[in-house]
């Protein structure tokens, strides 16, 4: 193969075009294998395969920054700097990062994961190349779902009022801009790109403006002539508008014409450049090119017939799509929204049923906010479906837009917790100490699915102000019950030696704990946590009267979260009754499994057992 002779992006510069598609091919083969197994974001990254040999073929990479937005179309980049052997162990613990990480390889310029921050790293590194007078090219590479973004807007706005060296990347892998791949629009882009001609235009702005008298106006006068019959040819007058230069479309699958207009686009040295590149989601797996969305992100898979390995168990995010759906045909005030998650978060099916209901208002998680804030002040009943990890762009739109005018806005905060192999840009960990300090919101946590959806219809029905239900990724599990609410604990088990409130996805946790401590003759109180905030602590001072010593078990960061507003909220004297708050300590937590990650931190039920026990000898 040839992909067995290419160690480093040097290798790369040693092939002709017809080995590059070659490579091109064996790649992609190398990525379908290695996610069937592992899982992964598959779609973006086989998309792309032609666009990142093209980059290290022309640039001089790492000296050259490549920067890539979001992160999860980078498994050909990888492969191509130096983590070849190493690919194997994508997504999994100790193993390679699904996303760009400046530990694992000087050619991951920036760690990234969420959307939209390329074309503001990008400038913010053009800036300090030019201050320090150095001569390396900035790329930036942006998805036309990112660029909707309005952190990319704000950079665009900048990026054409500062006039730096720069290029950007579009990767329009729906044709969301211009389907028009033709004769003409490559002949423009060969001419435009071209050494003479820029020579040429570069001299002659010069030599016009400095023309006594008439040069300003003789040049504007010019100017507009050529941009109004560009845009008669090509698409992408909004980005010559804002001050950046437009190339394209192209055809980012033919590798012959990309390497053409990256070639000539690197000898431009002045100004923001933007190339339009048209690609396909999926491009090389059939199953992938009919269902982008669905092997967007993957779990592991059978390669021959692209059907899901796993079990077939309902997860929240199937059960909270359902009973959205379900209270909506009873309820027309009932709105769905959600920010490009339709599928991860369970509304597909919402969104067939009630089209005029439902709104993907796409990467644009602060908008989402404030968009439903209206609606849920005009008498409507929004429920917002966000990753946590992505409700932390909104942090601003919770309070200002939400809180303050005490609102009426749902939101269904799905992944919470520990994510597993999507790792550290991934994790919702953060949820509880974002919102619980805001005034007027209730947080509640199911620790099962039939309580989600009892949660669910309590939101449905409540109007006094905002709701967040946290609730993890994962299969759900089915116990009939339904949930106590505002001020909600339930006890699931009597004891006095130790007191355990958990939340959410700890309550199995910390039943089998219970269990654990029973055989060491060690009696334990469990109590479920089903409603984080409002704290009831006369409820728990109550229990804590009756124990020895209590811990909290949340899957969240200890700090600001369920063991800490419980510790607030009790009396002193209640307080030096804590062993300890178990729950993610105040670092980076890696990517790996929910179960690796909780044995790494003490989180399972044997070393949390253990920690009991050693702490009550104390």
């Amino acid at each position: 193969m040839l992909l067995d002779s290419i160690n480093s992006t040097q290798d790369l510069k040693k092939l002709g075009i017809d080995d590059l598609n070659l490579l091109s091919s064996e790649i992609r083969e190398y990525i379908i294998d290695v996610i069937s197994q592992n899982g992964g974001h598959l779609a973006p990254s086989l998309g792309v395969v032609e666009l990142t040999i093209a980059l290290h073929y022309i640039f001089d990479t790492p000296v050259d920054k490549v920067i890539w937005d979001v992160g999860h179309q980078t498994y050909a980049h990888k492969i191509l700097t130096g983590r070849k052997n190493e690919f194997p162990t994508i997504r999994k613990l100790g193993g390679l990062s699904g996303f760009p990480k400046r530990k694992e390889s000087p050619y991951d310029t920036y760690n990234v994961g969420h959307s939209s921050t390329s074309l503001s790293l990008a400038l913010g590194e053009a800036v300090a190349r030019d201050l320090q007078k150095q001569s390396y090219k900035v790329v930036a590479v942006i998805g036309d779902g990112s660029i909707t973004n309005g952190m990319a807007f704000e950079a665009l706005n900048h990026i054409g009022h500062k006039e730096n060296d720069l290029i950007i990347i579009l990767n329009d892998n729906e044709h969301s801009i211009c389907k028009n791949v033709g004769a003409l629009p490559k002949y423009f882009n060969r001419m435009i790109t071209g050494d003479m001609y820029n020579k040429v235009r570069r001299t002659s702005r010069n030599f016009i403006k400095n023309i006594p008298s008439i040069g300003d106006v003789s040049f504007d006068f010019l100017q507009r002539f050529f941009d109004n019959f560009k845009s008669m040819i090509v698409p992408g007058q909004l980005f010559e508008d804002m001050g950046i230069r437009y190339f394209g479309p192209v055809d980012g699958h033919d590798m012959a014409s990309m390497i053409e207009v990256f070639n000539g686009i690197k000898k431009i040295n002045y100004g923001p450049k933007i190339i339009h590149l048209l690609t396909k989601k999926g491009k090389g797996y059939i199953h992938a090119e009919n269902e982008p969305a669905k092997f967007h992100g993957i779990g592991p898979f059978n390669r021959k017939t692209g059907i899901a390995i796993g079990n077939n168990r309902d997860t929240f995010s199937d059960i909270a799509g359902r009973t959205l759906l379900e209270l909506a045909e009873k309820d027309e005030k009932i709105i769905a929204i959600t920010a490009a998650m339709k599928i991860g978060t369970g509304l597909y099916d919402f969104e067939k049923k009630f089209p005029q209901r439902f709104f993907d208002v796409g990467i644009a998680e602060q908008h989402m906010l404030t968009f439903a804030a209206a609606m849920a002040s005009a008498g409507l009943k929004p429920f917002i479906s966000v990753y946590s990890t992505f409700l932390q762009r909104a942090y601003d739109q919770l309070i200002h837009d939400i809180a303050l005018m005490n609102l009426p806005v749902r939101i269904l905060i799905d992944r919470s917790g520990i994510v597993g192999d999507d790792g550290e840009t991934h994790h919702g960990l953060f949820d509880i100490s974002m919102i619980r300090d805001i005034p007027n919101f209730i947080i509640l946590a199911p620790s099962s699915g039939d309580e989600l959806k009892s949660m669910i219809i309590y939101a449905s029905e409540y109007n006094n102000g905002p709701i967040a239900i946290r609730y993890p990724r994962g299969a759900a599990e089915a116990d009939g019950k339904t949930a106590g609410l505002s001020g909600g604990m339930e006890i699931l088990a009597g004891g006095s030696d130790v007191a355990i409130f958990a939340a959410g996805d700890m309550v199995k946790i910390s039943l089998e704990v219970h269990d654990i401590l029973k055989m060491r003759g060690i009696s334990s109180e469990i109590v479920k946590v089903l409603t984080i905030k409002p704290m009831d602590p006369d409820f728990v001072e109550e229990v804590l009267g009756r124990t020895a010593g209590f811990i909290t078990m949340e899957n969240a960061m200890i700090s600001g979260g369920l063991g800490e507003y419980i510790l607030s909220s009790i009396k002193p004297r209640y307080k030096s009754k804590l062993l300890f708050n178990a729950g993610f300590p105040d670092e980076i937590i890696p990517h790996g499994t929910a179960k690796e990650l909780f044995e790494r931190y003490k989180l399972d039920p044997v070393s949390i057992a253990d920690r009991i026990a050693e702490s009550l000898k104390q």
